[in-house]
């Protein structure tokens, strides 16, 4: 699904025009963007967690030099689902009952 096929989603259930909700899915989009730039998790209860995780250093592999690589710690965006949601998506998919 592409943000395109929410935002039709979203207008055929709620009868609000394509317009309105591209700014209000691209808005969410950038707000969620911005706060995790900045270091600050978004809790959305029953849905998930955007959170920053930090990645430690390692020591990598180029494979085609074949050298080592080192990785610097850095930090990378993550999305946790919450329990009800991945049990949802559980129950949907017919692997719990």
């Amino acid at each position: 699904m592409t943000k395109n096929d929410i935002i039709n989603e979203i207008a055929k259930e709620t009868a609000i025009d394509k317009r309105s909700i591209q700014k209000i899915v691209e808005s969410f989009m950038g707000t969620v963007q911005e706060s995790l730039a900045q270091n600050k998790n978004i809790y959305l209860r029953g849905f998930g967690s955007f959170i920053v995780k930090k990645r430690a250093r390692k020591i990598a592999r180029d494979i085609s030099k074949n050298t080592s690589v080192i990785v610097p710690e850095h930090y990378i965006p993550f999305f946790k689902p919450s329990n009800s949601f991945v049990n949802k998506i559980k129950r949907s998919l017919g692997t719990i009952t």
